[in-house]
């Protein structure tokens, strides 16, 4: 059992020792803005800087009446116009809200996944950096939809702003499966989950519902035949969000 033990704090502290030495692959980052960027058909790629001076990409798609601004976090390894985000960002303006899709910290393309919370602290940083740059260009009422890893990056930026000036977050799929002990929020929360979904975030889904009842306002919805990428879904995920935030957003 001493063994057992031992085998374990040493494999705690080499995980430990190896998420202290990840950075953000900032260049992986400007290679992915390249790509995309230029055969944008809506949009527009703007510059945001955080207070630490680092400056990231967002894509803002106003709406021609907006009621209300979506801030849209991706997941792991990509840019702000993929896959599920890259469609929510092009489709919620036309139901009535501008979006603005921030690009998120990236690792190299072979990092494991279970290195990203080394760069939660900068993910914090552009969220924040990103309702800064709102305020005047947008309709005061924000929300946040974030996907997957992104989840869990907003997830975290919670615990650490639980007064941030947001009418509601939106974390679709968030791939830990599980909310951290988030405080008392002053908005509603919420879940949104796929039929076949990742096991941890179906298996999570009990436990997110039970933390949502704390959350005044707070509601979890499954959307049926969907993955954990809403493939083919992107559609029935925007009427979604909107029937959820029309409420908060009149």
């Amino acid at each position: 059992m001493n063994a057992l033990r031992t085998a374990v704090t040493a494999m705690a502290l080499l995980a430990l020792a190896a998420c202290a030495s990840v950075a953000p692959d900032y260049a992986r980052e400007k290679r992915l803005a390249d790509e995309f960027v230029p055969s944008m058909v809506e949009g527009k790629a703007v510059t945001i800087e955080t207070t630490a001076g680092r400056k990231f990409l967002g894509i803002l798609t106003p709406a021609a009446k907006p009621r209300a601004t979506v801030i849209l976090v991706h997941g792991v390894g990509v840019h702000p116009d993929f896959g599920l985000i890259g469609e929510l960002r092009s489709r919620l303006p036309a139901r009535g809200y501008t979006t603005l899709s921030i690009q998120m910290p990236v690792l190299a393309a072979d990092a494991d996944r279970s290195l990203y919370p080394a760069v939660f602290a900068e993910a914090d940083e552009r969220i924040a950096a990103a309702l800064d740059y709102l305020r005047g260009r947008a309709p005061a009422k924000v929300a946040i939809v974030s996907h997957s890893m992104g989840a869990r990056m907003v997830n975290d930026f919670l615990k650490q702003h639980p007064d941030a000036p947001l009418m509601a977050w939106i974390p679709v799929a968030i791939s830990s499966g599980e909310f951290d002990a988030l405080p008392a929020l002053r908005f509603p929360v919420f879940d949104i989950y796929a039929q076949k979904d990742l096991d941890a975030v179906r298996k999570g889904a009990a436990e997110r519902a039970v933390a949502l009842r704390r959350i005044h306002g707070s509601k979890q919805a499954m959307v049926y035949g969907a993955d954990h990428y809403f493939t083919k879904k992107e559609k029935e995920v925007a009427a979604l969000i909107d029937k959820l935030l029309t409420p908060l957003a009149k």
